[in-house]
């Protein structure tokens, strides 16, 4: 068995980090609350988490919000995350802006009230053009539904005889995804135990390095990064290749 490299300094810190917020909902079972409870000591964790990701000069992050699957949940749940919703873009955004955090959006909008599309649409536009930590936030999104909207895409160009079949490569699949012009996450982070990608960048994950922790997500916290961040560092990252 090949010898797993113990990290070092100058061990390579992951371009992009993708995590999907899991657990908010068993955070506030386990302690006799609602889930609504859950929800906004998980809009804490999300704030830590970017702000950690700042300090561990992260280039990437990407925030599994909300699944197109979660609005099989029930009603009054749905509109507690949309109000909380609303109330972090209002609140975070100026702070955002100002430690230059770029904004980002990827999932179906069409679901979401007018006034949380405008919000959403102003955060992109108001951090356009910072460069410090580029942040993505994934809302009504599925990674299936991503992949049949880049094909039927695709599909439009060559009926409409803008490219040739033939010329449809991964690059100009991945041009059609919603994260165009964003690298592919190094490092893919799951809360709460549950070792499931469910549905979250499937087309971009490929190569990424797995880290499954039991931390809940509300009490997720920066040492919680930095351990699946140590975890990252100690793989061989292979991309398909032979160890030899």
């Amino acid at each position: 068995m090949k010898a797993v490299p113990f990290p070092t300094e100058e061990s390579p810190t992951p371009n992009h980090v993708a995590i999907i917020m899991d657990g908010n909902g068993r955070w506030a079972e386990a302690r006799g609350l609602p889930r609504t409870a859950g929800h906004k000591r998980g809009a804490d964790a999300a704030r830590r988490a970017v702000e950690a990701a700042f300090e561990l000069d992260i280039p990437y992050l990407t925030l599994f919000g909300l699944s197109s699957e979660n609005w099989k949940r029930p009603a009054s749940e749905i509109s507690d995350l949309m109000n909380l919703l609303r109330r972090y873009l209002r609140s975070e955004i100026a702070d955002l802006h100002k430690n230059g955090v770029r904004l980002r959006f990827i999932g179906n909008l069409d679901r979401l009230a007018p006034d949380i599309v405008s919000l959403i649409a102003y955060a992109e536009d108001h951090t356009k053009d910072n460069t410090a930590l580029n942040l993505t936030v994934a809302l009504n999104y599925g990674g299936r539904q991503e992949i049949t909207a880049a094909a039927r895409s695709l599909a439009a160009d060559v009926a409409a005889g803008r490219i040739e079949a033939t010329e449809i490569d991964e690059a100009m699949f991945a041009g059609h995804l919603a994260t165009s012009g964003i690298p592919d996450p190094d490092l893919f982070i799951r809360t709460s135990g549950e070792k499931r990608l469910s549905n979250f960048l499937l087309w971009q994950s490929a190569y990424a390095e797995l880290v499954f922790i039991d931390t809940l997500w509300p009490d997720f916290t920066k040492s919680d990064l930095e351990g699946a961040i140590h975890e990252f560092r100690r793989r061989e990252r292979r991309y398909g290749a032979s160890s030899g």
